[in-house]
């Protein structure tokens, strides 16, 4: 009897270690019936989720570890971005979409162009030549926001891929009966015009800003940068209307200078653009608008 009876009641414990529930198990011997109730052998834990919202910082905590959670975390992630961002500025009209790594990281995809010229007058000056400007940018970019005290204040690093059209047309000093003073000569501009296009020669250009990105609600914030991007040496290509035509010239101490031409004049004013060191690096001023998620 005792050996039947330990039988069942082995049974009764593969049983409800099988089912992994608390279901009444009943036990049967040759005098009575008993009923068990068995304790729940589960136990369900709540876990934080990879990407808590951060109120403070306005960012997303602890992206990284989504990250490398999953493939369907990381799909998660790359889809449900932490802020998107419209800006205006330098760079041109434009917006970008981040992703925190943490409360003081996150990575930035965004793209700025148009007509940049009408933002910021439209004109430049290189060696007393003042040149009217306009503009076709296009500046896709991947870049670093860095919130190194976890609050308002960043730190910006990236990478530029400019496409951007800049042409150029001189403006004689005194108008159409005034001349053009280059490389220490200057040039009668009567009826002779310069223009002609600047390219820079990175293809990727390197940038670095600061910055302020404040929170004004949960989800909306403002932003604010200041900084410039390496583009390189500039190729400058000026053209005069009228090459064949010969100019009166003279030189700093006032000596005519005969046999000089339109051509000439648009040769001496393309080195000197070239020769502009400034012309290397783009100014990044922007202004914008966050929200996130």
């Amino acid at each position: 009897m005792k050996l039947i009876k330990l039988s069942a009641i082995s049974a009764a414990i593969l049983a409800s270690t099988a089912a992994l529930a608390a279901q009444p198990v009943i036990v049967v011997d040759s005098a009575d019936a008993v009923v068990y109730e068995a304790e729940p052998v589960a136990v369900a834990y709540q876990a934080e989720p990879a990407y808590a919202y951060n109120a403070d910082a306005g960012m997303v905590r602890n992206t990284t570890g989504a990250v490398v959670g999953g493939t369907k975390t990381f799909f998660q992630t790359a889809v449900n971005p932490a802020a998107v961002s419209a800006e205006v500025g330098t760079l041109g009209y434009g917006a970008n979409v981040a992703w925190a790594m943490n409360d003081k990281t996150e990575l930035q995809a965004g793209w700025a162009g148009g007509d940049v010229a009408d933002l910021f007058g439209g004109d430049f000056d290189a060696n007393g030549v003042n040149y009217d400007v306009d503009s076709d940018f296009s500046n896709p970019y991947l870049g670093v926001q860095l919130r190194p005290a976890a609050n308002w204040f960043t730190m910006g690093a990236g990478i530029i891929v400019p496409d951007n059209d800049i042409d150029v047309t001189a403006n004689a000093d005194g108008g159409i009966s005034g001349f053009y003073e280059v490389d220490d000569v200057k040039y009668d501009a009567n009826g002779v015009s310069l223009e002609g296009t600047l390219e820079h020669r990175n293809k990727l250009a390197p940038y670095a800003t600061i910055g302020f990105r404040p929170n004004i609600s949960k989800n909306w914030g403002v932003f604010g940068e200041i900084g410039a991007a390496y583009m390189g040496k500039t190729d400058a290509t000026i053209t005069s209307l009228n090459p064949d035509q010969a100019l009166l010239a003279e030189d700093s101490n006032g000596t005519p200078i005969v046999g000089l031409t339109g051509k000439d004049l648009a040769a001496s004013a393309e080195q000197e653009l070239e020769e502009e060191n400034y012309l290397e690096w783009l100014p990044i001023v922007k202004l914008g608008a966050t929200y996130r998620f």
